[in-house]
């Protein structure tokens, strides 16, 4: 392994463009960001990335409303004003049904999807909006999801973004139950080819599970008993996404899934294995899902130190 680097949290990772972009856009400047998206063509998965981030930094800002008015037929425009405007229907707490914020959103996904048809994007915004705004357990709703769904899968059949999306909507915090949000990820993952991340998925629910457990029951259930001591969905995203992977070009959300696979290979004692994972996460640390047991640098460090003494080669004997 290489020395521990500083952390790195810009939200961008390692995405330098982008990095560019949202530094002129938060001086009001939207024309970058227009050459950007229009230079990620139909790489369907950065381009999600990058509008949201772009959102991230737009929802106080002015450059997203600013562009789609001088440009109001751009499809790059239309798809970040409906990131932007999704963001902002969720900025006030969890308001359940109908608003006139989501409705706007949701017409901004409309436009956005008339614009460039083969764009998954906005139906993935619509998920999001979906999840924050329905009402519990809504049949209704539920049924817009999968029309939702559809819509994504014959765009992007294995949208990381969206499935991702839709397993939170699962969650027994939003609107699933720990069985459901469970069978779907693994699910999922015996259709996936291998390679792809969405075998982290089951990573995922299983942190996720830990969390909400903890918060019911934290002085009773502790640390020292936790679920990724011998679970198979570690070995099983090891060895069908991280196995398979193509190291030379990483996918958007490479970090977010690789510190997953890091934070389940330490919490399983596995620290020489977790190593190569530490590695190639480089300075990009993620509070989800380290926060979940604890302070999120703290064990971050302490688990990539316990990987780099794993790692290193054993001394020779004279």
């Amino acid at each position: 392994m290489s020395p521990r680097p500083a952390f790195d949290r810009n939200p961008a990772f390692d995405d330098g463009p982008l990095r560019k972009v949202v530094e002129d856009a938060a001086m009001g400047r939207w024309e970058g960001a227009r050459e950007l998206l229009a230079a990620t063509g139909a790489d369907w998965d950065r381009r999600v990335f990058r509008l949201q981030v772009l959102a991230r930094a737009g929802v106080r800002l002015t450059f997203a409303d600013t562009w789609a008015q001088a440009e109001p037929r751009s499809p790059h425009a239309l798809a970040l004003l409906a990131h932007v405007q999704a963001l902002r229907s969720m900025a006030d707490g969890r308001a359940r049904g109908r608003s006139e914020a989501m409705e706007r959103a949701w017409e901004a996904c409309d436009a956005a999807a008339d614009a460039l048809p083969p764009d998954p994007s906005p139906y993935i915004v619509m998920l999001a909006l979906l999840r924050f705004h329905s009402p519990d357990r809504d049949p209704a709703w539920r049924a817009t999801v999968r029309q939702v769904w559809e819509q994504v899968e014959q765009r992007d059949r294995w949208s990381r973004e969206a499935h991702h999306e839709l397993l939170t909507y699962m969650f027994p915090a939003w609107h699933g139950t720990g069985g459901e949000m469970f069978h779907w990820a693994q699910e999922r993952c015996a259709q996936a080819p291998q390679g792809l991340p969405l075998h982290v998925l089951p990573l995922v629910a299983l942190a996720e599970s830990h969390r909400q457990r903890m918060k019911k029951d934290g002085h009773r259930y502790g640390l020292t008993v936790h679920p990724w001591t011998d679970n198979p969905s570690t070995w099983q995203a090891w060895d069908n996404w991280w196995a398979y992977r193509a190291p030379t070009r990483l996918h958007a959300g490479f970090h977010e899934d690789a510190n997953y696979l890091a934070h389940a290979l330490s919490f399983a004692n596995r620290h020489r294995e977790a190593a190569e994972v530490f590695d190639a996460i480089g300075p990009y640390a993620t509070d989800v899902p380290w926060s979940y047991c604890g302070d999120a640098r703290t064990l971050f460090s302490r688990h990539r130190g316990w990987a780099v003494k794993a790692s290193a080669p054993y001394p020779h004997r004279r």
